[in-house]
């Protein structure tokens, strides 16, 4: 029965760092949040208010909004036919707007038309008002064919299949009330474009997150392969890849990104290569470290004994047990790469606008900042502080539960 029981009270190493991780409410802070961004990341377009791609629906009239703003629009059906999409399609890549809105402060129907008074800022004293057909306003038409107002209050209008199409003007004026007439609110306010910022901060998580995912895949692969060879065959293969590890290690980070960019080229995929080819060194020189050490243990002289090859002992015997170190790297990689990435963005080399971006939301918005309008540079500034903050909490967490030495 004590044989039994001791039996059930074991615990694996995996799990005994798990239950450490756990126990550190910092590191448990950080992952929530970074589970929060990549439910978020992947949601995208689904949950953003504007859903045009890159949520890039320009209002002039609303530019520079605060928080909390909201504003009566009118939406105007574009004269352009819109193929559906799928739920799916929508999340990933947004879908077009078929209405131009209009930002109205009130509105009044006249015969067959609907007359709006302009919305042009709070401080146009002016009052301005533009007319426009209800079969415009409601449905896309044909521009160059008439609608026409019949005897028993009805329009006729050809649409843009040329089908000739006949409704009453109450039930347009209805039909405008319901669906072409609503309140358009801004969580967040609005940028200098007038764009929601809301919106560009729930798709800019998207970039921010694959910029770190991709360029952390990147630099394991090279540096697991490579300090695992140099820890491994030592000698001049050591000494070859050290000159080599101590060469990229010796030039700036930021530098490094900014010469592989002008020689890839600026673009989405660029920016994820060149930010993962700078950041392998460190993964590297641990993993060389570790082999060197692990190498000369029993186990690994035991495998060698057995006739098994040297790609198999480093991949089945050794990288097991370095990837708990290798794992602290990659996080604190990650938070480095979203660092980097928003860097270039907001010094005009990352990505390329209108895509949302928080350090592109920096470098549109920065300006504003010390001129009564500190948000429009504070919410993609608190969203970068957050995440990097999460990732190095995660990294330190998994840190202190990696280690050996470390009771639980």
């Amino acid at each position: 029965m004590g044989k039994k029981s001791e039996a059930k009270k074991y615990i694996s190493p995996n799990q005994r760092a798990w239950h450490r991780f756990l126990k550190n409410k910092p590191a448990v802070f950080g992952l929530l949040i970074i589970a929060l961004a990549s439910l978020i990341a992947v949601l995208g377009y689904l949950i953003t208010i504007d859903k045009t791609t890159y949520a890039n629906d320009q209002l002039v009239e609303v530019q520079l909004k605060n928080p909390g703003f909201q504003k009566e629009m009118l939406a105007i059906r574009k004269n352009t036919l819109f193929a559906s999409q799928s739920w799916w399609t929508t999340m990933l890549y947004g879908k077009p707007n078929p209405y131009r809105l209009l930002p109205i402060n009130d509105y009044f129907f006249r015969a067959d038309s609907i007359v709006v008074d302009l919305y042009e800022g709070e401080e146009t004293l002016e009052k301005i008002e533009e007319a426009f057909a209800l079969t415009d306003v409601v449905f896309p038409i044909d521009p160059l064919k008439d609608t026409k107002a019949l005897q028993n209050d009805e329009v006729q209008f050809i649409d843009l299949e040329g089908t000739a199409q006949r409704i009453a003007i109450a039930d347009l004026q209805n039909r405008v009330k319901k669906e072409q007439v609503y309140q358009k609110n801004y969580p967040l306010g609005t940028d200098v474009f007038g764009r929601c910022l809301y919106s560009r901060l729930v798709l800019g998580v998207r970039v921010s997150l694959l910029v770190g995912l991709i360029a952390v895949l990147i630099s394991l692969t090279i540096g697991i392969i490579i300090g695992a060879v140099a820890g491994f065959y030592g000698g001049r293969i050591d000494d070859l890849l050290m000159l080599l590890i101590n060469t990229v290690w010796s030039i700036p980070t930021l530098l490094l990104v900014f010469a592989i960019v002008l020689a890839l080229g600026r673009g989405v995929e660029n920016i994820f290569i060149a930010v993962g080819l700078t950041m392998w060194v460190e993964v590297a020189r641990i993993v060389r470290g570790q082999v060197l050490s692990l190498k000369e243990i029993a186990f690994v002289e035991a495998a060698q004994s057995m006739g098994f090859g040297s790609w198999r002992i480093i991949r089945k015997h050794i990288l097991p047990n370095v990837m708990g170190p290798v794992m602290v790297v990659a996080a604190a990689n990650f938070a480095t790469a979203i660092l980097v990435e928003a860097g270039l963005s907001y010094l005009g080399f990352g990505i390329e606008p209108p895509q949302p971006s928080w350090g592109t939301m920096l470098n549109e918005n920065y300006g504003y900042a010390i001129s009564g309008k500190p948000l429009v540079a504070l919410v993609p500034a608190v969203a970068i502080m957050l995440l990097v903050l999460a990732f190095n909490l995660v990294g330190n967490g998994l840190r202190d539960a990696l280690d050996v030495r470390k009771v639980s």
